[in-house]
């Protein structure tokens, strides 16, 4: 009899975890469609990254590029404007960290932490306006950087709000050199 007892306690392990193993299956078969649906789709991630050629871009000029539907300031500066930019005080400036999330943790709106290169010649910035979403325009305002004609936001040649309503500088996205003349944002 304890054959029968043995032979039937292992059946009745197989069934339990047969059991088990099915409902876990069909768990996860209900569960996996209602994650997968909260990923992006295929048209939003093809447009999270962007290559820009720059190689055409003379030193003075700006490109505006369209990036998850918004536009992103690519700048050129001239030897002029990096000196600019880079002689002015942090003191001197309203928005002057990283808490409002404009910058990388810990960095500061040190003209060296908003630019691309070391030299400070390339300047990638989100082209709207921090007051109330606005596209400012180049080469304009008091302090030869962009300025906001909707209700007069300065920004200086850093994309570093100076004077107006605007509380923060306006936004670096993530951006790199893939090579000598093409920018990665994204």
């Amino acid at each position: 009899m304890s054959n029968a007892e043995d032979h039937e306690g292992t059946r009745r392990d197989f069934l339990y975890y047969a059991t088990a193993g099915t409902g876990a299956v069909a768990v996860g078969a209900a569960v996996w469609p209602l994650a997968n649906q909260m990923n992006p789709s295929a048209d939003v991630l093809a447009l999270s990254s962007i290559r820009v050629d720059v190689g055409d871009l003379e030193a003075g000029s700006q490109l505006t590029v369209k990036w998850l539907g918004k536009p992103v300031f690519i700048r050129r500066r001239t030897a002029e404007e990096i000196e600019a930019a880079r002689a002015v005080e942090l003191s001197d400036l309203p928005d002057q960290g990283a808490e409002n999330g404009n910058l990388p943790a810990g960095a500061s709106a040190d003209d060296a932490n908003r630019t691309l290169d070391e030299a400070g010649e390339w300047l990638v910035m989100m082209g709207v306006c921090t007051h109330l979403g606005c596209v400012p325009l180049g080469d304009a305002g008091d302090f030869g950087g962009w300025f906001c004609p909707c209700h007069g936001s300065h920004y200086d040649t850093a994309g570093r709000i100076r004077k107006g309503p605007a509380p923060t500088n306006l936004p670096v996205p993530v951006a790199e050199f893939v090579n000598d003349t093409t920018i990665k944002l994204g």
